[in-house]
């Protein structure tokens, strides 16, 4: 192995040395208001965004950034080449990107926040910010760039489109984090069809397909579809039993990402499996703290969803 990827294993161990972890983040949730649950952040790496946020969305997205700060830091580490490892992994911040635009385009957010800065981790933002403003130029942008298209240019499309590329291109480009990206997708298309009640655009369900199997896409109720996932993607939906109960199964989509992130680290072989364990940790990590925020903002019922999800 390169020292290229013995130097980007190092940073990623360090990097992850500092997060706030699951005591941590509790600590942030029993803060008696927001400002106190920022002040505890003074110590960890969120500092570095979070110290200006004076509200909780901005505090949220704080976090966020810090996230893609980290990943940008691996990114520079990587042997050349190495980069193409991360950007698949990174693609929910562009995504945030394109949401923020078209809610601002339809007026439903004024200003939009600033974007996501991406650098080598783009897939094709900056294609895309030019033609956010119409729907045919941004479809037109995204059919031409590697996300594909998504079939329609209204919102939910471009939107739904867009999240089960990303699973797509996770799965094809990282195989340690293949499993996480096959059970986002079985999420996506229950929250899709079973919350919703929405057929995904043709694209994304022939992402959904081959990502889940013939079978599990075309089930016509909540429990078939569970029935015919692939065996080794049930567990996602084992705590989920109705489909009002998704929000258990991304808690526990989150925790097993978090785990098994853990464990490629604890392999402690370098190479790309240690800087995709360092991105799960530290994706898990920011959702935890995320919830914190949350939870110290809207008092104690708050604490007591943020114990269920910890």
């Amino acid at each position: 192995m390169s020292a290229g990827w013995v130097a980007a294993g190092v940073r990623a161990k360090a990097l992850v040395g500092r997060c706030p972890g699951p005591a941590g983040s509790r600590e942030i949730a029993r803060g008696p208001t927001l400002d106190d649950a920022l002040r505890s952040l003074a110590s960890t790496p969120y500092a570095r965004y979070t110290r200006t946020a004076v509200d909780l969305p901005g505090a949220q997205r704080a976090v966020a950034a810090t996230v893609l700060w980290q990943l940008r830091v691996l990114a520079g580490w990587l042997p050349p080449g190495g980069a193409r490892l991360l950007v698949p992994l990174a693609a929910g911040f562009e995504i945030a990107n394109v949401v923020s635009r078209l809610l601002a385009r339809d007026g439903l957010v004024s200003p939009a926040p600033e974007p996501y800065r991406l650098g080598a981790l783009e897939t094709a933002w900056r294609s895309l910010e030019r033609h956010t403003g119409t729907p045919a130029g941004l479809r037109a942008a995204l059919t031409a760039s590697p996300w594909g298209d998504p079939g329609g240019d209204t919102p939910w499309a471009v939107v739904t489109g867009m999240r089960m590329a990303a699973a797509r291109r996770t799965d094809a480009a990282v195989p340690d984090a293949r499993r996480w990206a096959r059970a986002r997708a079985a999420l996506l298309l229950a929250r899709e069809r079973f919350v919703h009640g929405r057929s995904l655009p043709e694209p994304a369900g022939r992402d959904a397909a081959r990502l889940l199997g013939s079978r599990a896409p075309a089930a016509a109720s909540y429990e078939e579809f569970r029935d015919r996932l692939p065996s080794s993607l049930r567990w996602v939906l084992a705590e989920a039993g109705e489909p009002e109960e998704l929000w258990r199964a991304e808690v526990r989509w989150w925790h097993m990402v978090g785990t098994e992130g853990a464990a490629l680290l604890r392999e402690g072989r370098a190479g790309p499996g240690v800087v995709v364990g360092a991105v799960a940790v530290l994706s898990a990590d920011a959702w935890r703290v995320r919830a914190a925020l949350e939870s110290a903002a809207r008092g104690d019922r708050a604490r007591e969803a943020f114990d269920a999800l910890v």
